[in-house]
């Protein structure tokens, strides 16, 4: 079995991208986490677990940008919301 087939190491993958979420609050951490978690959640199922490289990443990469767009439906500026600065950074 190849290492793209292993659960696992989707989930550290998953794991080390959170992290890097945390250290370096970008947003788009998050969801390539998520994607790579759920990667990892299909192949323990045995959903995934056949697929060759080319169609995992395409999985991840899909499963990724639904997590993306959920995340700035929760998140993200509501419509409407305006930024709206007080103070000048400089004073």
């Amino acid at each position: 079995m190849a290492w793209f087939n292993e659960w696992w190491i989707w989930m550290v993958a998953g794991l080390v991208l959170a992290i890097a979420e945390v250290l370096i609050p970008a947003w788009i951490f998050l969801g390539f986490a998520i994607g790579a978690f759920l990667m990892g959640v299909m192949i323990w199922l045995g959903i995934g677990s056949g697929l060759s490289l080319a169609w995992s990443l395409v999985i991840f990469a899909v499963l990724s940008l639904i997590a993306y767009i959920a995340l700035r439906q929760v998140f993200g500026i509501r419509r409407g919301q305006v930024k709206v600065w007080d103070r000048d950074i400089n004073d």
